[in-house]
């Protein structure tokens, strides 16, 4: 499939999928969303209202360019919160494309050799960033989870479900579901009712909330 960079709403860069018309992220605003969906209603919520547990595991569902992971490293650093994080991807983004992205001058240039280390460590095994970060990343598909009970929160960021509906599925979120851990939390920017539903008919109670830019509604589904 062809693939390009481009440039989102607030500046940030993302990969863009030509064939499908999706991007990796919003074209609202690559950082921005990853801020709010991820971080502000997935970490700092679990972190402020639900528990503050010595580690902190966190899965995330398509690691891809890694933004997600960075932003999530650097408030463990800032919270002083130990997290060990596991992302799943079976298609990893290649370094050419990730060397064409512009996270750490618009996040945080003092944190460059961090970024470069999220993508060229190895795949399959858990290697620690920082004494407060510990990474491994998954080549495998969704489906092929076979996690129980590990997870605090659950990053939820595949590719929509108008061009993937087959990782939008019960089945899918059945596996989601046994993942994580009791009063677990699961966030993604999708808030179509068909994958609302879908979390609900496995068990989770899921709530709407106010979505990133460009976004009316995102979910919040907890265990």
């Amino acid at each position: 499939m062809n693939r390009k960079i481009i440039t989102t709403a607030d500046g940030s860069k993302t990969i863009q999928i030509e064939d499908w018309n999706e991007q990796y992220h919003s074209i609202h605003g690559a950082i921005n969303e990853a801020n709010h969906v991820f971080i502000k209603h997935g970490l700092l919520y679990y972190f402020e209202n639900v528990s503050k547990p010595k580690s902190m595991n966190i899965l995330e569902i398509g690691f891809g360019t890694g933004l997600n992971a960075f932003l999530t490293f650097l408030k463990a650093e800032e919270l002083h919160q130990t997290i060990d994080y596991v992302g799943v991807e079976a298609y990893p983004v290649s370094i050419d494309e990730i060397s064409e992205l512009n996270y750490i001058e618009l996040i945080s240039k003092a944190h460059q050799l961090e970024f470069e280390k999220l993508h060229k460590v190895s795949w399959e095994n858990q290697h620690e960033i920082t004494t407060h970060f510990k990474l491994e990343k998954q080549k495998k598909f969704f489906k092929e989870i076979d996690s129980e009970n590990s997870f605090d929160i659950i990053y939820f960021d595949a590719f929509g479900p108008r061009v993937q509906p087959e990782l939008w599925t019960e089945d899918i979120f059945a596996i989601m579901f046994k993942a994580i851990i009791e009063k677990g939390v699961l966030v993604t920017y999708s808030a179509k009712g068909s994958v609302r539903r879908a979390m609900q008919a496995v068990g989770f109670k899921v709530e709407r909330l106010p979505g990133p830019p460009g976004k009316r509604e995102m979910l919040r589904a907890h265990k």
